[in-house]
């Protein structure tokens, strides 16, 4: 009698991930470690982030009907470039100070906000977007 494999549960929040849309990251371990790019989109749920000309795939596509025009258009075929989605893990953030990869932190600012802040020693200045 075989058992069933437990699928793990997602929790019912998105996580807050210290990577944001626009950052400039370097890849840690994959087929592009050393690379540095822009993140495009950022998964919360499934923890991963899509970054300009990195983890770039191959999509073959058939050519399909364009909606609305009843088989008049085509979209063409073929294969496409696209940039697939990498888990968070493998990234870490480019201090724009130091320029270097770092992980980050947060601090609160005598205004009150909560600001991300490079951990290096050494730098330790915020980073703005």
């Amino acid at each position: 009698m075989a058992t069933k494999s437990k699928s793990k549960s997602k929790s019912k929040t998105t996580p807050r991930l210290k990577i944001r849309r626009g950052d400039l990251v370097e890849v840690l371990s994959g087929k592009d470690v050393g690379r540095r790019g822009k993140v495009l989109e950022v998964i919360p749920e499934d923890r991963r982030v899509i970054i300009e000309n990195i983890n770039i795939v191959k999509r073959h596509t058939k050519p399909r009907p364009v909606k609305g025009t009843r088989g008049a258009q085509m979209t063409p075929g073929g294969v496409l470039d696209m940039a697939a989605a990498m888990r968070i893990d493998n990234v870490a953030l480019v201090c724009p100070s130091c320029n270097v990869a770092t992980r980050v932190g947060y601090r609160i600012t005598e205004s009150g906000e909560k600001v991300r802040h490079c951990r290096r020693p050494g730098c330790n200045k915020d980073i703005e977007k």
